[in-house]
């Protein structure tokens, strides 16, 4: 089972953190602080769900800096700027950096808190998506070399007696085949296959 998410708050103020804190812990939902990203950035652990409310002007590096590593590691976790400094340039640069949301201080709680679920939200979503793709992978990769062969026809549309045709086979050796097929990949149809194939191997 994938682990409760935790609201991950990286600020230098150490009022602030604990103010972000306790708001967050109101709402039954675990939080962990850091004083800099550097902090954060030697405790993260992309296994675990939540999100990241994260400053922008930190001793040391940047929070935006930190969003920059964050990338560069393909993290995927949510992050929310939160800021006393925002103006038009930093905004632009967390935004196209993967920020999901700018806040500026003071915030009001009801914004901050919908901000959170929203993200903890497109966090779920996209570790459900994750793990469904890396299942279908799995399963590919359990097929045998001629199983995999009919399963990328029967996921161009091609019937059996094409397949046949194409792999030099009998229908009823293709039948074979595609019964185990079906069977290894966990799904009752061709068409059923066939979207879960696309999806795993989608790019969004």
């Amino acid at each position: 089972m994938m682990p409760e998410p935790t609201v991950f708050i990286v600020d230098d103020n150490q009022a602030v953190r604990r103010a972000v804190q306790a708001l967050v812990e109101s709402e039954g939902l675990a939080a962990e602080t850091f004083g800099s990203g550097q902090e954060f950035l030697d405790a993260y652990d992309p296994q675990r769900p939540g999100c990241l409310v994260l400053d922008v002007r930190l001793r040391g590096s940047s929070g935006l800096d930190v969003q920059d590593e964050l990338r560069r590691i393909k993290a995927t976790l949510p992050i929310i700027i939160l800021t006393a400094y925002g103006n038009v340039s930093t905004s632009v640069r967390a935004f196209k950096g993967g920020a999901v949301d700018f806040l500026q201080k003071p915030v009001v709680p009801e914004k901050l808190l919908k901000a959170v679920r929203s993200a903890i939200e497109m966090d779920r979503r996209a570790r459900d998506v994750a793990a469904t793709r890396a299942a279908v992978t799995k399963r590919i990769e359990e097929l045998t070399p001629r199983e995999r062969e009919v399963m990328e026809l029967l996921v161009l549309g091609k019937s059996s007696k094409e397949i046949g045709e194409a792999l030099d086979l009998s229908v009823r050796t293709v039948e074979g085949h595609r019964g185990e097929v079906l069977r290894k990949m966990e799904v009752s149809s061709a068409a059923e296959l066939v979207r879960e194939v696309l999806a795993a191997r989608s790019e969004t």
